[in-house]
């Protein structure tokens, strides 16, 4: 399975899980442009970004409320201790 995080304004707002027949397998980076094409069709709209569950890529994975860097999915800093 492969998880996508919605971000909105670099603040991801949602976390969903595609099967992985529908992103190509699910190996990143190549399932994420196919996976993205495939929430489209469905109607979801915005900016997908795939994230790893096990933080295999992107920094961590994505939780609603964390930030995107452009580069990887971070801990708010208000919520760092």
């Amino acid at each position: 399975m492969a998880h996508f995080a919605k971000v909105d304004n670099d603040i991801v707002s949602q976390v969903i899980v595609v099967s992985n027949h529908d992103c190509g397998g699910g190996n990143f980076p190549e399932s994420e442009p196919i996976g993205q094409a495939f929430i489209a069709s469905i109607g979801l709209d915005g900016q997908w970004l795939q994230t790893s569950y096990h933080a295999n890529f992107r920094g961590k994975y994505a939780g609603i409320g964390d930030v995107w860097d452009g580069t990887n999915f971070v801990t708010p800093a208000s919520e760092v201790e």
